[in-house]
């Protein structure tokens, strides 16, 4: 089970970091990451740590600007969301899967098996 917290109301540039506490099932043998999703859009990969080697990936539209990080020892994962623009206005969730995903399908929700309750999080201009 997994549950996001830190979303809230920020303005433009501002910093959030969002976390994700897992139960059941420890983030260190699973690939982990983070979606997002605005009403009446498809959902949106933004970060994933890969389980097999722990290289991080990201959205081209957040390098530079978010870090995915993890705390095996708390069982959690981060993202550290710097610069933050209107366009980053959405549903964050995290997630996780049992598979090592190639870089082509590290984004395609299908490759992860837990998906947890999404935080909002709004940029103003």
């Amino acid at each position: 089970q997994l549950q996001a917290f830190g979303g809230g109301l920020v303005q433009t540039g501002d910093s959030l970091r969002l976390s994700c506490a897992a139960s059941g099932r420890t983030f260190g043998t699973l690939t982990v990451g983070w979606f997002r999703q605005v009403v009446g859009k498809e959902r949106e990969f933004v970060a994933a740590i890969r389980r097999s080697d722990s290289r991080p990936f990201y959205v081209d539209s957040v390098k530079g600007r978010f870090t995915i990080s993890r705390d095996i020892a708390k069982n959690t994962v981060y993202l550290q969301m710097n610069s933050l623009k209107p366009g980053d206005t959405a549903v964050y969730s995290c997630v996780a899967g049992t598979g090592s995903p190639v870089l082509s399908a590290i984004g395609l929700p299908s490759m992860y098996n837990y998906w947890g309750q999404g935080t909002q999080v709004t940029v103003s201009s």
